[in-house]
C-alpha cells in the first residue's frame, strides 16, 4: 500500500474514532507509529476525553514521536513510544535495578509501556518537588500525555537553541534542580543535556523517562553524567562552572574525589 493510501486510511480510521485531525499534511504518519496497538490507546483516551485532537509532529527522537494535541481548549503534547523501533537493550539498562519495575516483564512491547509509566512517575515526582516540568496527565500504553511547553503550536526552544541573557543564573537554576531533583523527588535525571532542556524564561525538564531512583546501582554514575554535560554545556557559553566533584559531593552529601 503506497504512504498515501496509509495516510487516507489513518485518518479515517481517527475520524471513525472520533479524533480530529489539525494540520494533516503536517501530521507523519508512519507504521511504526501508528500500529494498531497505539491506535487502541488512542481510541481510549479519545473515548475518556483527554484527547479531542492530533496534529502535527512537535519532535521525533531515538525512541518516539512528540504530537500537538489539543484537550477541548487546551493544547497538550502526546508523546507516542514507536514500539518496533524502540531500543530494547537501551531501554532495559535504565529499567533494570529499577525497584518500581522489577516486576516487568522482558518482552519489547511490555518495555515499553512500563517506560511510558515510568516517565508518568517521574514527570509527576519532580512536579511534586516544585521543578519545573511538562505537567503528566494520563498514559496508556505507549502513549503519555502531557501539558504543551509552548506560545501557539510553537513549542519553547531547547537549551541548545535558546537565546540566553544571562546563562550564570540558568547554570545556577539548573544546579539547584539537579540537587532538587536527587533531595526531593528522589531522582537522578539520566540524561540531562542542552538537548533535554527547554528554556522560555527559565529552564523546564524534559524527557524523564530513563530517570531512576536514587537507589539505582548506576544512580551515581548518571548523576555524575548530567553535571558533566551541563558543565559542558556552560563552559563553552563562557560560564565559570564549578568543578564537577564539587557539585557531585554537594548533592549527594558524600565525599569522594571520584565516584
Amino acid at each position: 500500500m503506497s504512504i498515501e493510501k496509509q495516510e487516507a486510511a489513518f485518518d479515517q480510521r481517527l475520524a471513525e474514532m472520533g479524533i480530529r485531525i489539525k494540520d494533516a499534511d503536517n501530521l507523519k504518519v508512519s507504521e511504526n507509529v501508528f500500529d494498531e496497538v497505539t491506535l487502541l490507546a488512542l481510541y481510549k483516551l479519545v473515548h475518556k476525553k483527554w484527547l479531542t485532537a492530533i496534529g502535527g509532529s512537535i519532535s521525533t527522537g531515538k525512541e518516539a514521536n512528540v504530537f500537538l494535541g489539543d484537550r477541548g481548549d487546551a493544547s497538550v503534547a502526546i508523546k507516542i513510544y514507536r514500539i518496533q523501533s524502540a531500543n530494547f537493550t537501551t531501554m532495559s539498562s535504565y529499567i533494570t535495578g529499577d525497584r518500581r519495575f522489577s516486576h516487568v516483564k522482558k518482552s519489547k512491547k511490555e518495555l515499553v509501556f512500563a517506560w511510558t509509566r515510568k516517565e508518568f512517575s517521574n514527570l509527576a515526582r519532580a512536579q511534586e518537588a516544585g521543578i519545573p516540568v511538562p505537567e503528566p496527565l494520563v498514559w496508556d500504553r505507549n502513549i503519555l500525555v502531557m501539558s504543551f511547553l509552548g506560545e501557539g503550536e510553537c513549542p519553547y526552544p531547547q537549551l541548545k537553541n535558546a537565546e540566553i541573557d544571562h546563562p550564570a543564573k540558568v547554570y545556577e537554576r539548573i544546579m539547584v534542580m539537579i540537587d532538587t531533583l536527587y533531595n526531593k523527588a528522589e531522582l537522578v535525571h539520566g540524561d540531562l543535556s542542552e538537548f533535554n532542556i527547554l528554556y522560555h524564561d527559565h529552564p523546564y525538564l524534559i524527557d524523564m523517562g530513563q530517570s531512576v531512583t536514587r537507589d539505582h546501582p548506576r544512580a551515581l554514575q548518571f548523576l555524575m553524567r548530567d553535571i558533566r554535560n551541563i558543565n559542558r554545556f556552560f563552559k563553552k557559553r563562557g560560564c565559570a562552572v564549578k568543578s564537577e566533584y564539587e557539585i557531585f559531593n554537594t548533592v549527594t552529601g558524600l565525599n569522594v574525589a571520584a565516584p
